[in-house]
């Protein structure tokens, strides 16, 4: 039978919603600590242009068991705002909260902690964080692709259009959009979820097209709270509407979406190209350069080097699947 007509019942226990059962339900304490690192790594990757939370969660084997809990926390709004109390509480239950609020957790705590060192890092070593990225962008590629049900030829050809329509969409940008309003900050913060939770589209480089990447980070670094939680309202909001989908899609046609986000990680190494343009530019420059000769070694086994680190978590991963 086709991947693609397969139901939920014939889905992998991590890929089905939470009502699945306690199976996917963290066992020990430390499970709870590994899924806070995992939100860190997430964190850190969506303050990145260029780089996703979303890529982060698919090596690390929680991706679908994260889209599965935030559908099931869209359905409990949705219930509640249409009255319906009791099966809105039932909802609500059937969340994995503590694996939930333990990924938020380190997701915020990165995103509040790593801001400004990011930024500096970002800032004075573009060419090796670039590589880095880049390097990371090619391992998880290679964990996402190992992770198709049934390979086939259509799937490849999925991954490369998909992969060269982003690479064009990503030379588009706007410039900064100076003294945003609050309702800017909520249409952004619900635009960038959706991007966050993708692998390979980056919230990030989605703001900088939009010209509101350096307002965000300003406003996260300052401590704006009122900027902040408006941000974050449009986040939930986003991804609210959008997980339902994405739920949906990857329940009937998981190799074809799968294969859609694989060709979007390969179109984002337009913004991870360690030589833009423009030097000064710095991280998130979609303009292409040729390498400068003196950078390459370090730029090249930097990238070689976070790769096979990428590709050590996803074997480690795997394994700690397997037992539980």
């Amino acid at each position: 039978m086709d991947d693609d007509a397969r139901t939920t019942d014939d889905m992998p226990v991590a890929s089905r919603p939470p009502e699945a059962g306690p199976a996917t339900a963290p066992r020990r304490p430390l499970d709870l600590l590994g899924t806070a690192a995992v939100g860190i790594g997430m964190g850190t990757a969506d303050l990145v242009p260029g780089f996703s939370g979303g890529t982060v969660a698919l090596i690390t084997g929680i991706y679908p068991r994260l889209i599965a809990n935030v559908r099931q926390g869209a359905r409990c709004l949705s219930l509640l705002v249409r009255g319906q109390v009791r099966a809105a509480l039932g909802a609500f239950l059937a969340v994995e909260w503590g694996f939930v609020l333990s990924l938020l957790l380190g997701i915020v705590g990165a995103v509040f902690a790593l801001a400004t060192l990011m930024s500096h890092l970002l800032e004075t070593r573009p060419v090796q964080m670039e590589a880095v990225f880049l390097g990371l962008i090619v391992g998880a590629t290679v964990l996402a692709w190992q992770e198709l049900r049934r390979p086939a030829p259509v799937h490849a050809l999925v991954a490369l259009a998909v992969g060269a329509v982003f690479f064009v969409l990503l030379g588009l940008r706007s410039g900064a959009v100076t003294d945003p309003s609050l309702i800017i900050y909520l249409v952004a913060g619900m635009i960038a979820i959706c991007a966050m939770i993708l692998p390979g589209v980056s919230g990030s480089f989605l703001l900088l097209m939009l010209g509101m990447y350096t307002n965000v980070i300003g406003s996260v670094r300052d401590r704006d709270l009122a900027v902040i939680a408006v941000f974050g309202l449009g986040c939930a909001l986003g991804l609210a509407a959008f997980s339902t989908l994405l739920n949906w899609l990857l329940t009937r046609h998981h190799d074809l979406v799968l294969a859609a986000m694989i060709g979007l990680m390969v179109g984002s190494v337009r913004v991870l190209w360690p030589w833009p343009s423009d030097p000064v530019s710095g991280v998130g420059d979609v303009r292409l350069h040729a390498p400068v000769p003196e950078q390459v070694p370090l730029a090249l086994g930097s990238a070689v080097v976070a790769c096979l680190v990428v590709l050590a978590v996803g074997v480690v991963a795997k394994r700690v699947a397997a037992r539980t």
